[in-house]
């Protein structure tokens, strides 16, 4: 047993990048926590870390070391959770990072209920185009749109959210209507930031077409594309729950309604695949949302 809590107290200090920060984390003394990560590396007979007075750094050892003892105390920590389980409901602080577009739009109409079902949970939810270090910050999942890298990261998808393409009333009678994807060439289109010079769009069971887009404007925000949509700045290709409002008001509307976009997928990225209760109930709540929601009828 003191193995492994030994084992815990290195991955703790390797995930905050030094003693004192794990030492806070853990509520002990930074020189007792010092002592344990020594006598560990003794009782291996390998230096796992280097210590300089800023920083540690993981030797090869320790790397090697670091992932084989993060799978077992996440097994072990899971294990203590899943019998607790028994007693309890889920508990505890959920941190989550988030879309912010997504997360006003998709999941803040349904947190009150999820929060009603799990009254012991508690919730830290950071709102950023940021791509959070699952490894080394404190956050126990990330809710990410689009196709994910290969990495060590356990991406779990969730839906993919119809997307298609929209523009105001007033753009239209100033420009006229696209009628074939070819006429987007013409267009101002309204762009994700990248180096994004096309759009794929798909028939029914047709093969899909590379449409040549361009615009002024290129953003890394769903909400602003879409409000500039709707003031008659361009034509955006959004998802399609996103703008229901928008098209029951007559702000936007939909164009070339048989051609659809390539789907957005939705994925919930954690560190490992072993997760504790709180952050498992959240994923499959988001992903029965996910399901429901509306599709238009045209």
């Amino acid at each position: 047993m003191e193995l492994l809590n030994d084992m815990a107290l290195f991955v703790e200090v390797v995930k905050a990048r030094s003693f004192r920060g794990a030492a806070e984390v853990m509520g002990m003394p930074n020189s007792t926590l010092s002592r344990r990560i020594s006598g560990l590396e003794k009782a291996i007979g390998l230096r796992l870390l280097h210590r300089t007075t800023r920083k540690i750094e993981l030797t090869e050892a320790g790397r090697i070391y670091f992932d084989r003892c993060r799978r077992i105390v996440d097994e072990a920590r899971l294990a203590h959770q899943q019998i607790g389980e028994m007693l309890e409901q889920p508990s505890g602080v959920l941190r989550v990072s988030l879309p912010v577009d997504f997360a006003t739009n998709f999941i803040a109409p349904h947190m009150a209920e999820f929060s009603r079902r799990y009254p012991c949970i508690s919730y830290d939810f950071d709102l950023t185009p940021r791509r959070v270090d699952l490894v080394s910050e404190p956050f126990d999942l990330a809710i990410r749109m689009g196709e994910q890298p290969d990495s060590t990261l356990i991406a779990r998808k969730l839906a993919e959210l119809p997307c298609y393409l929209y523009a105001s009333p007033r753009y239209l009678e100033r420009f006229g209507e696209p009628k074939h994807p070819a006429d987007l060439a013409g267009h101002e289109c309204l762009l994700f930031r990248g180096n994004v010079t096309s759009w794929t769009l798909r028939q029914g069971e047709a093969e899909a077409v590379e449409a040549q887009v361009g615009g002024r404007f290129h953003v890394n925000s769903v909400g602003m594309m879409q409000r500039l949509a709707s003031l008659d700045a361009g034509i955006a290709m959004l998802a399609e729950a996103l703008v229901i409002d928008d098209l029951a008001s007559g702000r936007l509307r939909r164009l070339l309604p048989d051609w659809q976009g390539k789907p957005a997928p939705v994925f919930a990225v954690t560190e490992t695949r072993l997760l504790p209760a709180k952050t498992q109930r959240f994923v499959e709540y988001l992903r029965e949302r996910l399901k429901e929601l509306p599709r238009l009828s045209l």
